[in-house]
């Protein structure tokens, strides 16, 4: 821990700002820059200084731009040459090539946390992090000096400190753990080693931080950055990209819901109470300033397709690109992508499949909800892709997956054929290519339709947090608090109420009313309807922890299913045999306790004596 706190401490050493280049400050020793005063002096070089939070610059070479928020984004971790995501180390998905990924879901992080903390050339999130909290603290000390400024601009600068202060602190807790919550600025004599604050006391301070940057995000008029539907430049501000006061509201309830969750909770119900009442009032300021659910038919807008959408109260776009971008090698696998040895990219589990329920409702999950679901006429295992939640044609792409144009009949040919004792593969089974699915499926949400048989351009965008979060959050912390059919106090929605319209959103009925009659039968259905709400949007690897589910979900077995083309039957009435099977032992998960977090560097900790370490794994 040592490490990264003396590079912090290098950032702002006295009154000397490390830069004789503001534009370059990050890369000049302290001694060749300008004052404080300097810096702080005028409006621009107060905003270059701080806005080096959202881009940063290249201070390990050409390959990563680092010292920005951005490690903690959820897409812009999945855009490495390690080539895997947060889902990619869980029982969400497999990667389809064999590496570093797989090594992590087994187990096994030790030898290469580096690249989560230090190393530029992959994801140093751990130093970034702590850098941009350094930069928010310097600014927030020194934005008194600026003068002959609008009040309303200081103000936008002090909410976006606060905002990414505690941004910083929150990803930083739901990697590593617990912190200390730093809010000055550090100088050489003072005490680096201090001790971690509790899990639940990190949230509050999270929590509050962001209430903070929501007050003095109201006091400018920034609830919102662009004007509101209807209005010329709605969705497109100058500065989109920022933070808002809606945004602030919602991560402070984002923030309180972590709190409450099993793997935080101090105070119990009254945790869980608080957690409702954040996640209401962030849900009614968000409608109050305009930000709606989209319709089902503009759905995928909320990632692919546009730069924001109205649905997003924060979003970061990564502007449009190429069916062949370089940065999606993680998230798309090379057969789209045109590559034959690089790419990787998301493979569904069969145990994801089976979360997508039926078009009627029916759960999927075990073999039991399976069997109650053909007894009733609902779902066929031999034709298992009809008749289910319509979000699952778009989110996955499986055997027959329509629109899919350029490839053959513009659906998706993922089976394999024998003839004459001889077995035959598929396009999109092509063994040529070494990131090919072992699951039987592609992960369709990040995927942008574009590929090497449909050439274009695609925008695409980290729904960083949306709208339909807050009600997932609303509805699980109110069921906890209050049970599933009665309102946290001053709402005007129960649980059931607020899962109920995100699915009728999609055009999926009400939950079953099997489910709905306590808190304990419904909780498993609002996960689920969390996880395939919010699935690959970054959420589901910290979802399991928090809620301490992750000892059984990732304990196995990964499931894929295995294709064969037959003949058509009444037993196979697709002309597809469909056949579920465990992946190979090297490509199961595992689970120790240590995983909750990731380890610090070995040296790191033999240095620290009242920041006690994470277990190492």
């Amino acid at each position: 821990m040592k490490k990264y706190l003396i590079i912090i401490f290098f950032l702002g050493l006295s009154v000397i700002i490390p830069t004789s280049c503001l534009e370059e400050y990050l890369d000049k020793a302290p001694e060749s820059g300008l004052t404080t005063e300097q810096i702080f002096s005028t409006l621009d070089n107060t905003k270059k200084f701080f806005y080096a939070v959202y881009e940063g610059r290249k201070r390990y070479g050409s390959n990563w731009r680092d010292y920005n928020i951005k490690t903690g984004m959820p897409f812009y971790f999945g855009m490495w040459d390690q080539k895997y995501t947060w889902e990619g180390i869980t029982d969400m998905a497999d990667m389809g090539r064999y590496m570093e990924g797989q090594t992590i879901k087994s187990g096994q992080v030790s030898s290469i946390v580096n690249k989560f903390t230090y190393d530029g050339d992959r994801r140093p999130i751990l130093e970034s992090l702590f850098m941009c909290i350094r930069i928010s603290n310097i600014t927030l000390q020194n934005i008194k000096l600026l003068k002959g400024v609008e009040q309303a601009e200081i103000d936008d600068i002090i909410a976006q400190a606060h905002f990414v202060r505690a941004f910083c602190h929150f990803e930083l807790f739901r990697i590593w753990g617990p912190m200390p919550y730093i809010t000055t600025v550090l100088q050489p004599g003072d005490q680096y080693d201090i001790a971690r604050l509790s899990k639940h006391e990190t949230m509050i301070r999270v929590a509050a931080d962001m209430d903070t940057a929501a007050t003095f995000f109201a006091q400018c008029n920034r609830m919102r950055r662009d004007p509101g539907p209807g209005i010329a430049g709605h969705l497109n501000d100058p500065n989109q990209a920022r933070p808002n006061g809606v945004a602030a509201k919602a991560f402070k309830a984002r923030a309180l819901l972590y709190a409450a969750s099993p793997l935080n909770n101090e105070l119990g119900i009254k945790d869980w109470e608080e957690a409702a009442k954040a996640n209401w009032e962030a849900i009614q300021i968000a409608k109050q300033y305009q930000y709606d659910l989209l319709p089902a038919a503009d759905y995928k807008k909320n990632y692919i397709g546009v730069k924001y959408s109205n649905e997003q109260l924060w979003g970061y776009s990564y502007g449009s690109q190429g069916y062949n971008w370089g940065n999606l090698q993680g998230m798309v696998n090379g057969i789209f992508g045109n590559s034959v040895s690089s790419w990787s990219g998301e493979c569904p589990t069969q145990n994801t499949v089976d979360k997508f329920e039926t078009k009627w409702g029916d759960p999927l999950n075990t073999q039991a909800d399976r069997d109650a679901a053909t007894a009733a006429g609902h779902y066929n295992e031999q034709d298992p892709y009809a008749n289910r939640d319509p979000r699952f044609t778009i989110d996955i792409i499986y055997n027959q997956a329509p629109n899919l144009p350029g490839w053959t009949s513009s659906k998706a040919q993922i089976y394999q054929e024998v003839k004459n004792g001889v077995t035959s593969y598929s396009e999109l089974l092509n063994p040529s290519f070494l990131g090919i699915t072992r699951t039987g499926y592609y992960s369709r949400k990040r995927w942008g339709e574009h590929n090497i048989k449909n050439q274009f351009s695609a925008e695409y965008t980290d729904p960083i947090i949306r709208l339909a979060e807050l009600y997932l959050n609303y509805a699980e912390a109110a069921n906890e608090a209050y049970g599933p059919n009665v309102a946290a106090p001053g709402a005007t929605m129960t649980a059931v109420e607020a899962i109920n319209l995100i699915r009728s959103r999609i055009n999926m009925p009400n939950v079953l009313a099997q489910y709905t009659g306590t808190k304990e039968a419904f909780r498993p259905r609002i996960k689920n309807e969390r996880i395939i709400e919010l699935c690959f949007e970054g959420h589901y690897y910290f979802d399991i922890r928090r809620w301490k589910d992750a000892p059984v979900s990732m304990a196995g077995p990964l499931m894929g299913v295995i294709v064969e083309k037959v003949a058509t039957s009444a037993t196979y009435p697709t002309g597809f045999k469909y056949t579920r099977y465990a992946l190979s032992a090297d490509r199961q998960s595992a689970w120790k306790d240590a995983m909750y977090y990731l380890p610090f560097n070995t040296e790191d900790n033999f240095k620290m004596k009242n920041f006690v370490p994470n277990e190492v794994w």
